[in-house]
């Protein structure tokens, strides 16, 4: 099944929940957001990602720059980057059993959950803002037999319908950029169990680059977020139970994957934001895993 038919899957479950204008705004974003980065790369095996890629080019993979498959061994290989980041992330939530329950805050169309269920054999809810990329994620689960474990909800990420102390492990993947820290892990902090398990792999703005720099402004505007430091993101952490046990600087790791999209037929026009700010220190890509006590 391709992106476009995807679409057509059953309605996801929508929770009221309190909304600001901005949460609407971001909303109608990703509800209208249908970028072939984003669907072209997915429909290679069906896990579409919304998060960027780590690990070195296999040059060998892309062959001659001459012959007429050249863009789609490109596009395959972008598109192995990013699931491998979220391998990457995955391998990070610890020891996850068949009977636990983890939440994806901030979703998108589910690869990372369909992953994360390929992997643990365990139950995954994901919540997004965007009822059009729950319904996606839905209708991927239904096509694969797993929606019986794995399903995207429409509801705030800051205020979920889960029970408090009912999910072994949580993440954001370059979500957390859309929402205040101090109240995004007070959430995680209420709905993971004691011991239980946080990651974020994010970009975020190097505090010792003195403020944001121009680049980090330029994707902000790109895709109407506000990119935090990384200062911000341990010191809600502490104030919420979230004990850092592994902080990753993944920076080199994720440019090969940007230098590589900067030369594909899928580029956006904000390549060169996030190329010359890593280059320039002034942005960071970072995973922090966290425990709950």
């Amino acid at each position: 099944m391709t992106s476009a038919e995807l679409t057509t899957a059953p309605s996801a479950l929508r929770i009221p929940g309190p909304a600001t204008p901005y949460q609407g705004d971001i909303a109608r974003y990703w509800d209208g957001e249908a970028r072939p980065v984003n669907l072209r790369l997915g429909d290679i095996d069906g896990l579409y990602h919304h998060h960027y890629g780590i690990g070195e080019v296999d040059t060998a993979a892309l062959g001659d720059p001459e012959d007429k498959d050249s863009e789609d061994k490109l596009i395959a290989e972008l598109h192995r980057l990013e699931s491998a980041q979220a391998d990457v992330l995955l391998a990070h939530l610890g020891d996850i059993g068949r009977d636990d329950t983890l939440v994806d805050a901030g979703c998108g169309r589910g690869g990372s959950m369909v992953m994360a269920h390929q992997r643990f054999g365990c139950s995954v809810e994901g919540v997004t803002l965007s009822a059009k990329q729950a319904d996606f994620a839905n209708g991927r689960a239904a096509e694969l037999g797993i929606d019986d474990h794995v399903r995207a909800t429409v509801c705030n990420m800051l205020s979920t319908p889960f029970a408090t102390g009912s999910a072994a492990a949580s993440w954001n993947n370059e979500s957390s950029m859309y929402v205040d820290l101090d109240d995004l892990f007070a959430e995680h902090s209420r709905v993971l169990r004691i011991g239980g398990r946080y990651v974020t792999i994010t970009g975020c703005w190097n505090p010792r680059y003195g403020q944001p720099s121009k680049w980090v402004s330029q994707i902000n505007a790109h895709f109407e977020c506000n990119i935090h430091s990384r200062r911000e993101y341990l010191r809600a952490m502490a104030d919420h139970r979230l004990v850092p046990q592994a902080v990753i600087d993944l920076t080199p790791d994720t440019l090969p994957y940007w230098e590589l999209r900067a030369t594909s037929s899928l580029v956006t026009g904000i390549e060169d934001a996030f190329i010359n700010s890593y280059r320039d220190g002034s942005f960071q890509y970072v995973l922090i895993a966290a425990d709950r006590v």
